[in-house]
């Protein structure tokens, strides 16, 4: 239910009459149920009424988004063995100008969005315009962060990059030895670090620091021992940061290679990640994942006031529920995810969208993580739910055993 934005400031209101009110863990104002009885609000929406086991929750309708993820295409150079496309029934398909240009018209109304990511299960580089659409967000004076595989990334390209004032580079890097890289990627690692070479030539060139390089890495068991000196190439690569993060297994030869579970796994029990003192040390930038369910869960996407666009303009809260799929849940167990859209920008705006009342539940939902953690349910094992994203009580679709709340998945 929306409701009106009061006459009077709202604080004003609550001390007049409610001097006891309380509030949640983010802030928000909590009203007894008979509130709204006994005050009249004007005709200026600005706010969604929410209930929460016998308690109301007042949410401002704010368009508060802050980080925007731009899928300018599902296509890809590459096949590789880690990669969602190979369990997908989705097209291959770019992003057309008239939803780009649908995006670009939504920006205003989003006062404090301050980066637009290109990057998604697609390969952004083989977008045939996406120069054009990085230039056109830059105007808009945003920081632009792309993902790449690397492989396209051509000295042409890596200055207009620079010259379009791009300020992050992510590129994934899942071997550190040409022969572990091509087992997961299919192509050749030479090319990649050529290529960030010419990038760093041009970045000196041309007296500049950005784009700054980051180095995703997908820790499996064939390229674990290779982390130790993952830290050492980042540094001949100059790189600023270094993502590790676990495999989601779409696959069952993937959900062969996952190093987490349940419990600590070993060799991880005592001492984490078995990468040697002198290299994490000397690289203070490497950021590992976690290696077992039981952290308390949070949403960066959510969080980070996180909105996904994908290639047709439907808006997405995350990457987890931004395509149709299939993967092997922590149990082992496949688990069918359906996308999840609350709208298209090709009929409203992102703003709108981002407020509308299922939207701002939703992360209302997430925020608090008002789901089951079905992991730990006794009854697990023969739970129906548990092979959809969908939960025996609180929101559908649910985020009850998703393993990027965990920090046991990370994305850039």
């Amino acid at each position: 239910m929306r409701l009106n934005k009061p006459q009077e400031p709202l604080l004003s209101l609550v001390e007049a009459e409610l001097p006891k009110i309380t509030s949640d863990e983010q802030g928000r104002l909590i009203l007894p149920e008979d509130f709204l009885k006994r005050r009249h609000m004007s005709s200026c929406t600005a706010y969604w009424l929410d209930e929460r086991e016998g308690d109301l929750i007042l949410h401002p309708c704010l368009a508060d988004v802050r980080k925007l993820y731009l899928e300018a295409t599902t296509a890809c150079n590459l096949q590789c063995a880690t990669c969602i496309r190979n369990v997908w029934s989705d097209p291959q398909a770019v992003m057309k100008d008239e939803t780009f240009e649908r995006i670009l018209a939504s920006i205003p109304a989003l006062p404090q969005l301050s980066r637009v990511i290109f990057t998604s299960f697609g390969e952004p580089l083989t977008h045939p315009h996406i120069l054009e659409m990085i230039e056109k967000v830059r105007q808009f004076n945003l920081a632009v962060t792309v993902g790449s595989n690397g492989l396209l990334l051509t000295p042409k390209i890596a200055e207009e990059l620079i010259r379009l004032g791009v300020d992050r580079l992510v590129v994934s890097v899942d071997g550190v030895k040409p022969e572990t890289y091509e087992q997961v990627r299919g192509a050749a690692l030479a090319q990649v670090l050529e290529n960030i070479r010419h990038l760093n030539e041009a970045k000196r060139r041309l007296n500049s620091l950005t784009p700054a390089l980051g180095i995703e890495f997908v820790v499996l068991k064939s390229n674990l021992h290779e982390l130790s000196e993952l830290t050492g190439l980042a540094m001949r690569l100059h790189a600023s940061r270094v993502l590790v993060s676990n495999v989601l297994p779409y696959t069952n030869e993937m959900r062969e290679q996952v190093l987490y579970g349940y419990e600590p796994q070993m060799p991880f029990k005592a001492g984490g990640f078995p990468v040697r003192a002198d290299a994490w040390v000397m690289w203070g930038t490497v950021e590992f994942p976690r290696m077992h369910w039981g952290a308390e869960r949070r949403c960066r996407f959510v969080q980070d006031r996180a909105i996904v666009v994908g290639w047709d303009g439907g808006v997405s809260p995350c990457y987890a529920l931004s395509h149709n799929y299939s993967y092997y849940a922590i149990d082992g167990r496949n688990k069918e995810v359906s996308r999840y859209l609350f709208g298209n920008v090709h009929q409203d705006t992102l703003a709108d969208i981002w407020t509308t009342e299922e939207y701002v539940r939703f992360r209302s939902e997430v925020r608090s993580f008002h789901f089951p953690s079905c992991p730990d349910c006794d009854l697990r094992e023969t739970c129906d739910l548990r092979g959809r994203n969908e939960g025996c009580w609180g929101w559908n679709p649910s985020c009850a055993d998703c393993l990027w709340a965990q920090d046991i998945i990370r994305c850039p």
